[in-house]
Formats: C-alpha cells, structure tokens, sequence
C-alpha cells in the first residue's frame, strides 16, 4: 500500500497558505491527527486521503508519490455551494463528445481575460 508523502501534503498545505489548524478543518479531522500526518507519525485511511486532495485541489496520486501530475483527477461540486456549476455540469451529462468540445471552447473563451475576448 502506498503511503502519503509528508513533503507533497506540506507543499500543498503551504500553497494555499493556510496553517496546519486550517487544514484539519478543512479536511474535517482533528488537528493532533492532521499533526501526525504531517510529521509522518500516522498514516491516514484512503478516504482521509482522497478528502486531503479535494481541499488541496490536487489528486491523491499526487498526494501518495505515484505521480508528479498535481492537477486534480476529480471535482467534487456541491449544489448548495455552487449551484450555478452544479446545474451546468447536470445539464452537460448526457451530452455527446462533439456538444461538449463546443461548450469547453466557449468556457474557454470566457475565461480568457477581457482584452482577449474582442
């Protein structure tokens, strides 16, 4: 079984600029366990590590050392938190391959910065 890379999970927690007590929170664990994953002490469940890369917006493969690829392989979109996304992707999950390139170009176009959009 693989284990956490105390370094990838440090980095993690550092690019978001939060404290180890933030990062508990925001897992939804203790602190004195968050504590001992950091140092390495305890090795957390494959669920504490699957939650550990949604608030750190990275992949648990990145988290356990199996790839240095640290976008996430997942999103986890909560209707109550977001629901404009939520009722896009729902809308978008019976679409065909061709429907959703068009989509992902227009996404696309809209994040671009203003200037770009002319």
């Amino acid at each position: 079984m693989n284990t956490l890379d105390i370094e990838r999970l440090k980095e993690c927690r550092l690019k978001l600029g939060i404290t180890k007590q933030e990062a508990a929170k925001r897992i939804q664990i203790s602190q004195p366990a968050y504590l001992r994953y950091e140092a390495g002490t305890r090795k957390p469940s494959v669920q504490i590590i699957e939650k550990m890369a949604e608030v750190f917006s990275t992949s648990a493969d990145y988290l356990i050392g199996n790839t240095k690829e640290k976008n996430p392989d997942r999103m986890i979109i909560e209707k109550d938190k977001n629901p404009s996304l939520f009722l896009l992707a729902e809308s978008c999950k019976n679409l065909n391959e061709s429907q959703l390139k068009r989509i992902l170009v227009y996404a696309i176009k809209l994040s671009a910065p203003e200037s770009d959009n002319s």
